[in-house]
């Protein structure tokens, strides 16, 4: 078929890992874990605007977030503002989909003979433990999809027009530049909305503005390291477009407005 070629198998490649990588962070975010002690550090315990003891307990979603940064860059270098933001507005379609489809599967009645399972020794309730990890609260929903979209829209604004000062050159600039400010606007939105405006939590300013600090300072961190990945991509991407058509691709991305 003739519209099955490089440029249709790339963008279809990049949105199925996008769309994945998404869905997982998402579902695999309801697991929080010490950073320090996966790394066999001893806690940071870290004072900020008065909230003490403070380390870096993230969500198990960071393990697959640094990718989304990765080929929001990427998509946004061959197929423009239109390609990225068509695929941001599906990915958070398709979050509320699942969140829904999740919703339901948990109002149906379990099985008798599955409720109570032995794993590793452990008596485990499967549908309690299904709730937890899939039903996640609706505060955190709203504020993780407003969060993605915002982040997303800030990051592919900011590529773009680093992009038209830059051109072809220097993609680490755009590449970190567009994802450390996005990613301190998501670190911020996320929390305010789950648990600043959430009546289930009482978080006050100094405990959003503290966490979000540390979660931020996480996430530059990780952004900075992603760079040679990122260009590892890149060359990975114009080897196998051929160069002609990888500037083609570019050269119209950055046409746009």
């Amino acid at each position: 078929m003739s519209h099955f070629n490089k440029t249709n198998k790339l963008f279809l490649v990049l949105a199925c890992f996008f769309l994945a990588d998404a869905l997982l962070s998402e579902f695999m975010g309801v697991k929080l874990f010490s950073v320090e002690e996966t790394l066999g550090l001893a806690k940071f315990n870290i004072n900020l605007f008065g909230v003490k003891d403070l380390s870096f307990v993230m969500s198990a979603g960071v393990i697959t977030w640094p990718i989304i940064f990765v080929l929001t860059d990427i998509i946004n270098e061959y197929f423009g503002l239109k390609g990225i933001r068509f695929l941001s507005y599906l990915t958070a379609v398709i979050l509320i989909y699942s969140f829904i489809i999740a919703g339901l599967d948990i109002k149906l009645v379990p099985a008798d003979f599955w409720i109570n399972q032995n794993i590793n020794g452990q008596n485990i309730n499967m549908n309690n433990a299904f709730t937890g990890i899939f039903g996640q609260g609706m505060w955190i929903i709203v504020g993780s999809i407003t969060a993605f979209l915002v982040g997303q829209v800030t990051d592919t604004f900011i590529f773009h027009k680093i992009k038209k000062i830059t051109g072809d050159k220097q993609l680490w600039l755009r590449a970190t530049g567009s994802t450390i400010v996005s990613q301190l606007i998501d670190s911020f939105i996320v929390i305010f909305i789950a648990f600043y405006l959430n009546p289930q939590y009482h978080y006050t300013w100094q405990m959003v503005a503290a966490i979000g600090l540390v979660g931020y300072a996480y996430k530059f961190i990780v952004a900075l390291l992603m760079t040679p990945i990122l260009y590892g991509v890149h060359y990975i991407i114009d080897s196998y477009l051929g160069k002609d058509l990888s500037h083609q691709l570019m050269d119209n991305a950055a046409k746009e407005d």
